[in-house]
């Protein structure tokens, strides 16, 4: 089980929301690249990376602070990173610049002829993050609920040929409410592709309640709020992680 740190930036900052607003932002670092170093000596093994204003602005905004975390760490883990991503051009600098997977997200949702070229273009590196209430997904930032069945839309871009998928519920991100494991497994179960659990991580109980149903194709979770208020201690964390699957 992969526990994978989020970085979320604002402003060249790291900042976490809650449920998606941009205006409910804490600041946990002026500098990116100082806290993907602290994830990376802690155990990381991936890291997680969010351009928060791209995804409203629908075009990269925090190149330099993403740079500057590649500069930092890239060499030694791989990076995936979402937010504004909406042409084949962009994917492509992205990866020049070192990232190993991007995740397209709203622009799946809009525009899936956009996802095949992607998954055609740059296979290997492209994964699809469906964010969802109550089943549904919805896009641009969480503004917008559409009519669109999760598993649905996930085994149509399976199909495409995407790496995997980055599922989130939205009413729990931010919130330390606990990861929505019933929906979670139910989505991979649906899948040959790797899911990757997000959405209200908020203790070690979740890291172990997801270590149990690991077998159902759930290859890691994204560590948001929990791991910068204290309420998960990262490193603990994928330690026991490790522990429960055999590879402590």
């Amino acid at each position: 089980m992969l526990l994978i740190p989020a970085i979320d930036l604002k402003d060249g900052r790291c900042v976490r929301l809650k449920q998606g607003d941009m205006s409910e932002s804490t600041i946990f670092s002026e500098n990116p690249a100082d806290m993907a170093r602290r994830w990376v000596d802690a155990g990381a093994r991936r890291l997680h990376l969010v351009d928060l204003n791209g995804a409203f602005a629908g075009k990269p905004v925090n190149e330099a602070a993403i740079k500057a975390i590649l500069a930092e760490v890239g060499d030694e883990i791989p990076v995936q990173l979402g937010g504004g991503i909406r042409d084949l051009d962009t994917i492509e600098r992205y990866l020049d610049d070192g990232l190993s997977f991007i995740i397209i997200g709203t622009a799946a949702v809009k525009n899936p002829g956009f996802l095949h070229d992607a998954c055609t273009a740059f296979g290997g590196h492209i994964l699809v993050g469906l964010d969802a209430k109550d089943g549904k997904v919805a896009t641009d930032g969480w503004s917008k609920l559409t009519g669109h069945e999760v598993v649905d839309l996930a085994q149509k871009f399976q199909d495409y040929g995407v790496e995997g998928v980055i599922y989130t519920d939205i009413g729990r991100d931010g919130m330390l409410t606990g990861i929505n494991i019933e929906a979670t497994v139910k989505l991979a179960q649906a899948l040959t592709i790797p899911v990757i659990a997000s959405g209200g991580l908020s203790n070690l109980a979740d890291i172990e309640k997801l270590c149990a149903v690991e077998f159902e194709g759930i290859e890691g979770v994204i560590c948001g709020r929990a791991i910068y208020t204290g309420d998960l201690d990262f490193a603990a964390a994928q330690a026991r992680a490790d522990e429960l699957n055999g590879e402590g």
